[in-house]
Formats: structure tokens, C-alpha cells, sequence
């Protein structure tokens, strides 16, 4: 299974350390410990000192070990756990009992926040990349964006498969397959998605969007399905085997992967991209497994970068 791999691995490195941002939050106290616990990464806690204390205690965790920040606030635990990456103290950020705006907020801060440079982009752009190990399809297949970007336009589009790509290296994938997927498998001027999926086939081809294989528009059932490929007879190196699925909006993604996680039985790892460093930001209806998934999968992103 893949997410063990990945475990394994985060564990042979084990070189990491997490900000987190609000930590008197039950669910992430028992994850970081956890993670600590089997090797993955260390944490530093940023948020108010006597509550995570006392929800420790609450939850029997031994939090003697982590170094805890002060902060009075969840705006100000998201600026200490920002700080805390941006001075090269901790490589990944996490989310705890804070806004989700607030964290984002002190990310996205042009002076103190983690802006990055990646693909020479002037202006950030965070997305969400899932990582699902699905039973059926007996291999990891990363989703995106089901989290961040709500409607994309091409350009954006472009950054979110850059943002899949380095999770997809960082998770020992050297040349991943990225699908763009539409309802149909050939362009037609009346659905955007196909226009801008046959646009970001040729931007890889031209060497705009590097270190991936991109060829849509595909189809659900032609990226992921070598049966479906027969059957239609598509030629394409990325037809039933894709590693990325680049959905057309937010919508689309965040559906297939809850489907993907409550109905058809698959571990999940959810990272957000696109910072100088990889947020961890879950849901509190994840489990502790998967949320241990996110952290495995972020320490090893962080020590690819």
C-alpha cells in the first residue's frame, strides 16, 4: 500500500518540524503526538498554553516534549506558526482551532507571510492536492483542486497541476500523468473544460508546464480505467493510467474525492500548495489515520523541495 510506503519513507527522514497554528485542538494534538511518536516529525505548538495543556491532559497525550508559543488569539497563533516557517524553525504549517481565513490571512502576508516564487509566478497561488489510495484502482491517484481554487482559469489551472506536480515528486512519483478531466474526450468549443484542457496539453508539449505528461481532454473513466482505453480505442500516454486528475472547478473535485473517501473506501491525505512551504489543512471529520496521511505526505514534500 502506498500511504505505508510513505510512512516508511517520512519516517527514514524524520527531519521535520511542524508549526502549528492554534493547537488546543484535540483531533491535531493526538495527529502531531502521533507523528512524533512513530519518528514522521516533530511539532512546535503555537495558541493559548493552558488550554493545550488541559486538552492534552483531557485526551491523554503527553505533550511534555513539544515547545509551546504563546498566543492569545487564532490570529496570532497563525502569524507565530507563520513565523516559526518563515525563520526556517519549522518546514510545514498546520492548521489547528483556527478560521481557515485567519491561517490564509497570515500565509498570504506580503511582508511576514510565505509567499513563493515557484515557476517564477508573481502572485501566489494556493491549492489543495489530494492523495487517495483507492482499493479499487489498487494504486495512489492524486485529485485537485477540491479545496482552494474555486472556479479556475486557464492560467490558474496551469499552477494547480505545477502545485500536483511537486506532490507528486515528493511522493516518489518522477513523471506524473496528469489528466485533464472533462465530460468528453474530444474539444468542444462549447465546453470550456476541453478548450482549456487541449491548451494545457500543448503548453506541456512546449515546454510550458514541465516535469509531467499532460493529454486531455479525458474523460473520468479513460484517465483512470485501461479497460475503458480498450474499449474506446484513445490513443494517449496518459489514458488509464493518469497519477493527477485536474478537475475543471472546485465543485467537480471536492465531489470525487468525498466520493472517492466516504463511499468507495479510500485512504485520503490532503496537503494545500502553492506557499513556500506545504500546509497541512484537514477536517476535523478526517480521521486520525488520514490526518496522520497529511502529515506523512507534507514532511516528505517539505524535504523534496
Amino acid at each position: 500500500m502506498e500511504f505505508d510506503r510513505i510512512l516508511q519513507d517520512s519516517k527514514a527522514r524524520n527531519n521535520g518540524v511542524i508549526a502549528v497554528a492554534a493547537a488546543e485542538d484535540d483531533a491535531v494534538l493526538k495527529a502531531v503526538c502521533q507523528a512524533q511518536q512513530m519518528g514522521i516529525a516533530k511539532a512546535i505548538l503555537c495558541g493559548k498554553k493552558q488550554d493545550i495543556e488541559s486538552m492534552a491532559k483531557s485526551i491523554d497525550v503527553d505533550i511534555s516534549g513539544f515547545e509551546i508559543v504563546p498566543a492569545e488569539t487564532g490570529a496570532e497563533a497563525a502569524r507565530a506558526a507563520v513565523k516559526l516557517v518563515r525563520d526556517g524553525s519549522a518546514c510545514m504549517l498546520m492548521k489547528g482551532l483556527v478560521q481557515t481565513a485567519d491561517l490564509l490571512r497570515a500565509v498570504l502576508d506580503k511582508e511576514a507571510g510565505l509567499r513563493s516564487e515557484i515557476a517564477g509566478r508573481k502572485n501566489i497561488l494556493l491549492s489543495h492536492v489530494a492523495a487517495i489510495q483507492s482499493p479499487f484502482l489498487k494504486r495512489m491517484i492524486i485529485l485537485t483542486d477540491g479545496g482552494m481554487v474555486t472556479n479556475p482559469d486557464l492560467n490558474e489551472k496551469a499552477g494547480i497541476i505545477e502545485n500536483a506536480v511537486r506532490v507528486a515528486k515528493g511522493l516518489g512519483i518522477d513523471n506524473p500523468k496528469v489528466a485533464p478531466i472533462a465530460a468528453v474526450e474530444v474539444v468542444n468549443p462549447a465546453m470550456q473544460a476541453t478548450l482549456d484542457a487541449a491548451a494545457l496539453t500543448v503548453m506541456n508539449m512546449r515546454g510550458q508546464i514541465k516535469g509531467c505528461v499532460i493529454d486531455g481532454p479525458l474523460a473520468m473513466d479513460l484517465a483512470i480505467s485501461k479497460e475503458a482505453v480498450l474499449h474506446k480505442k484513445i490513443d494517449s500516454p496518459v489514458a488509464g493510467e493518469a497519477d493527477i486528475l485536474l478537475f475543471h472547478n472546485i465543485e467537480a473535485a471536492n465531489a470525487v474525492s468525498k466520493t472517492f473517501t466516504n463511499a468507495g473506501g479510500s485512504d485520503f491525505a490532503g496537503v494545500v500548495m502553492g506557499a513556500s512551504a506545504p500546509i497541512i489543512l484537514t477536517s476535523r471529520s478526517d480521521s486520525d489515520q488520514n490526518k496522520l496521511y497529511s502529515i506523512a505526505c507534507a514532511a516528505l514534500i517539505s524535504s523534496t523541495a
